[in-house]
């Protein structure tokens, strides 16, 4: 009876084994956007339970699920080009194919609407042209942290306690915007955000600092 009840009051202590698994480097703009934006839900693994020899119109209708069923924070062009990395990296398709070439290539920015004539630009404050509100929404910044209180990772407020003495502070948080980052807070890495713009790290580090 004592064997059984110390049996039931102390579970045994299972630790998981630590993942490993990493994308297969490319140079296709798509590998950079799987590192940052799918890693956020789930490892490497996922891809390799796929079949093998899939077609770009498969893997690009996979991603279209995870967009339109999962809500990844991906947009229509970045579907296009994960569909057509992971199809040279793990299915039939060739970094050569003419499809694959197409749909890496990032469609054009839309032209800025004209202001008035003889109306100013006027700069957004501190000289900014970022969104940042955008820019949490479209990385899925705000399923992780919290601005105040602990999700996956900590919240921006306890990040900005933890730095507001230090001098090197919005580098250090670029740093780790960019090029992720693990241990820091936890076991739980922080996938990196290689495929942001300077001012665009550069704006979202110095939001976190302000809270």
């Amino acid at each position: 009876m004592l064997i059984a009840f110390n049996a039931l009051a102390a579970p045994p202590d299972i630790k998981l084994q630590p993942d490993t698994s990493k994308l297969r480097p490319s140079k296709l703009p798509g590998y950079a956007i799987a590192m940052q934006k799918c890693a956020i839900c789930h490892s490497a693994d996922y891809v390799n339970y796929q079949p093998p020899g899939m077609t770009q119109t498969q893997w690009t209708a996979e991603m279209a699920k995870m967009q339109h069923t999962y809500g990844a924070p991906i947009s229509d062009d970045e579907v296009k080009q994960v569909g057509a990395y992971l199809a040279v990296a793990y299915g039939s398709a060739k970094a050569t194919d003419a499809n694959v070439i197409a749909a890496s290539t990032p469609a054009p920015a839309s032209p800025a609407p004209p202001t008035s004539p003889g109306a100013a630009a006027t700069p957004p404050a501190g000289g900014a042209s970022v969104n940042v509100q955008a820019l949490l929404a479209s990385n899925a910044c705000l399923s992780c942290h919290g601005l105040t209180q602990k999700i996956v990772g900590p919240g921006y407020h306890d990040v900005a306690e933890k730095y507001k003495a230090d001098p090197q502070a919005q580098s250090k948080l670029e740093a780790s915007i960019r090029g992720g980052s693990v241990g820091k807070w936890g076991s739980v890495p922080m996938p990196p955000f290689a495929a942001l713009k300077p001012e665009e790290v550069k704006a979202l580090a110095a939001f976190v600092l302000k809270q």
